[in-house]
């Protein structure tokens, strides 16, 4: 798997094992239960990617919407502009170019298409029903996710989700690919079942 393919990995992976688990919960029925509540979700993120030989972790900074039943937009805002994009079964992946945005294609886009048909399965709440991950519910307001091929293991180590102490509120999400190399997701101004006009998953400016 390639290095882009594995970033397309983690991103649309936290957006799904993060927001699922709105609502703090101790244990599966009750994750699901609070991930069926959720229609529709609002939030900024900053992403930190820590590498040993880094000094400071290097940070992206962006948006994403969420709206049953499929529909995802996934937006890097800086310091490089990218958009994943789900609509109507359709999975799309944006760069910027130098005068605008230009749509991938490719064997890239199949491993777009790939992630994104799980993300129903973890928006559902159903960790314990992942065909790829074996998950494990903590009692410190952990998550702790492994995936149960050695291919993937390759890729992500685990996945930890981290719950707040406050309903709703999720703290971080990190992804650890193995010798010292992690990424971390912080989530802000989240909002819950507002409703999202169609086009914010179907136009790219």
């Amino acid at each position: 798997m390639s290095k882009r393919a594995s970033q397309l990995f983690t991103s649309i992976l936290l957006v799904s094992t993060a927001f699922l688990c709105i609502g703090w919960a101790d244990s599966w029925e009750s994750i699901r239960k609070a991930g069926e509540k959720v229609t529709s979700i609002r939030a900024d993120f900053t992403q930190e990617k820590h590498m040993p030989i880094l000094q400071k972790p290097l940070v992206s900074k962006g948006v994403l919407y969420y709206q049953l039943p499929d529909s995802l937009r996934w937006e890097y805002k800086a310091p490089v502009r990218s958009i994943l994009l789900r609509h109507d079964g359709v999975g799309k992946r944006f760069v910027q170019g130098r005068e605008k945005m230009i749509e991938e294609s490719g064997r890239q886009l199949e491993m777009v298409q790939f992630m994104l048909r799980e993300i129903p399965l973890w928006l559902g709440g159903r960790f314990d029903e992942n065909p790829h991950f074996n998950a494990q519910l903590r009692n410190d307001r952990r998550v702790e996710m492994r995936p149960k091929e050695a291919a993937m293991g390759r890729i992500i180590e685990r996945v930890e989700v981290i719950l707040s102490p406050i309903p709703g509120v999720i703290e971080s999400v990190t992804v650890h690919e193995g010798q010292g190399v992690f990424t971390r997701f912080g989530f802000t101004n989240v909002q819950l079942n507002d409703p999202i006009d169609k086009s914010i998953f179907q136009a790219v400016e």
